[in-house]
């Protein structure tokens, strides 16, 4: 059999101590008294309800038949096309002889499912970012393969996440420079002391894209002869630098920890496949808030698995930061863990802080092996200053050194919206997917017609929201998904349910089949 998984050289073993005693030596009854302490705060935690009713069946077929009128009428058109019956707007390749750059079947999609309703996504904004903006509204004459301007149209931007504007600052000028050469300057030092400070850790390092942060870095910390288990509800960026590692990639079901148990037992007895040699080491990968189901991560549950098995964790906090929590630093403190539970902790600044970049932070020894070895360090540019200023600036708010008690008001309105507008769209009949805390609100939609159709129809109502659809979701579960903000009051919330519910009435939305709530929902 195979031992367990070695330490990371830049990641130090973790060991508890408290009033200088360690308490991995002392035993009671074959239980460490770290371990029964551990497990006595795991129950007396608060478990919260996370809600995921089943799709009825009626409306998967209903969606599955959707799908395949619109897959057959698309072959039709590029029948159609091809012999000269319907005019092209969609690139060809005109080299003749060549190797195709790409097959014409890998745009069928795009070509025949989404440009017809593309007019519900990418609308240009073309005011301050806020609780209200102001949108461009487009019309097409040829069923969205051009795009023109009409007028302007205030819509309520449902969209806008957390405690502030959830945009970019994309005007600034960068540096000329990476991180290693001559991009850092004192700002980002600061910037980087400052997130450290604010999460709890030895050191920290900032990085100019926030997808970059875990494609350009999981690289560094794991490759090939390496284990990473990685949630089924991982973000692209996650899945992308899992790729680019080299290592072997096992995944489990969605927060199940029965599965990830399974899955870690399984590679510290028997190893590698073929050779069955130890792993070099097993990082275990996850969100704290998974954007597209609204689920919040089971992070003691991880964190004692994580320590049972003697793996690293891996957590991306980039839609739970400064959102969750009663002071805002994320998951690990709406759970009550210490920092020092996480080895790599991951998140970005495009939400909370309302500018761009991400940020990973841990231990030193951690840090100083990404300020060496990543490819974002010696490539990319840094940081904006003045994006560097924006995030400094609100994480000083956030914390209360600017401002004082504003940033804890914000969280406290954040969780007050997110938890009405939630229980509202519950009590209306709609199916509504994830955790009563998180400020991501998925609304089931399932048909494809219906994305489209809820979205324009909101928009005639000046309200902006955002639809998703496969193959983002799983192809029978579209959603329109709700990201609260705190600058949203109850006015709005009220005027933006209102019409949810008439346009949930007109396209008969409102699915759930399980018991209205007996208590209605207090803002």
């Amino acid at each position: 059999m195979a031992s367990t998984t070695k330490q990371l050289s830049f990641m130090p073993p973790q060991k508890s101590h408290e009033n200088g005693h360690n308490w991995e030596t002392v035993r009671a009854n074959g239980v460490t008294a770290q371990e029964m302490k551990e497990e006595a705060v795991r129950k007396s935690r608060k478990q919260p309800h996370e809600s995921y009713e089943q799709t009825p069946l009626i409306v998967a077929v209903i969606t599955y038949f959707g799908y395949a009128v619109l897959v057959i009428f698309g072959h039709l058109r590029d029948f159609m096309k091809k012999h000269g019956l319907e005019e092209i707007h969609s690139a060809k390749e005109y080299l003749k002889g060549h190797t195709p750059l790409y097959s014409s079947f890998e745009s069928f999609y795009t070509r025949n499912l989404y440009v017809r309703i593309r007019d519900c996504w990418n609308r240009p904004i073309c005011s301050v970012p806020g609780a209200e903006v102001v949108c461009l509204e487009r019309k097409s004459d040829d069923y969205n393969w051009h795009l023109e301007s009409n007028a302007f149209q205030t819509a309520e931007a449902l969209e806008v996440t957390r405690n502030v504007p959830r945009f970019h600052f994309l005007t600034t000028w960068p540096p000329v420079s990476g991180t290693m050469l001559i991009g850092t300057m004192a700002i980002h030092v600061e910037l980087e002391q400052l997130i450290s400070r604010f999460l709890g850790t030895e050191d920290a390092i900032c990085f100019g894209m926030g997808f970059a942060t875990n494609a350009m870095n999981m690289p560094c910390l794991v490759s090939k002869g390496c284990l990473i288990i990685s949630d089924s509800l991982n973000h692209a960026s996650l899945v992308l630098g899992s790729r680019l590692s080299g290592a072997t990639i096992k995944v489990f079901k969605h927060n199940d920890m029965k599965d990830l148990e399974s899955i870690l037992l399984d590679a510290v007895v028997y190893g590698q496949h073929r050779t069955h040699r130890p792993y070099k080491k097993i990082l275990i990968v996850v969100e704290g808030i998974y954007s597209m189901e609204g689920a919040v991560v089971r992070l003691p549950d991880i964190v004692q698995l994580k320590k049972k098995y003697k793996a690293y964790l891996y957590v991306d906090e980039a839609h739970s930061i400064g959102a969750m929590g009663g002071t805002g630093r994320g998951v690990v403190e709406y759970w009550g863990c210490e920092p020092r539970d996480v080895d790599v902790m991951m998140g970005t600044f495009t939400k909370s802080f309302g500018a761009a970049g991400g940020y990973i932070a841990g231990s030193k020894r951690l840090v100083d092996h990404l300020r060496a070895k990543s490819h974002s360090v010696v490539y990319a540019t840094s940081i904006s200053p003045p994006v560097a200023q924006q995030i400094i600036t609100t994480t000083k708010v956030i914390m209360g050194d600017l401002c004082p008690d504003e940033g804890q008001r914000r969280i406290f309105q954040l969780a007050r919206n997110a938890k009405y507008f939630r229980n509202r769209l519950k009590e209306m009949g709609f199916i509504v997917y994830g955790n009563d805390d998180s400020p991501v609100v998925p609304m089931l939609i399932y048909m494809p017609a219906k994305i489209a159709a809820f979205g324009r129809m909101m928009f005639e109502r000046n309200i902006g929201t955002v639809q998703v659809g496969f193959p983002a979701t799983p192809i029978i579960e579209s959603r329109a998904r709700f990201c609260l903000s705190a600058a949203h009051t109850k006015e709005m919330l009220d005027y933006a349910l209102k019409h949810i519910s008439e346009v949930g009435d007109i396209l008969l939305l409102k699915y759930s089949r399980r018991p209205r709530p007996t208590t209605k929902a207090v803002w």
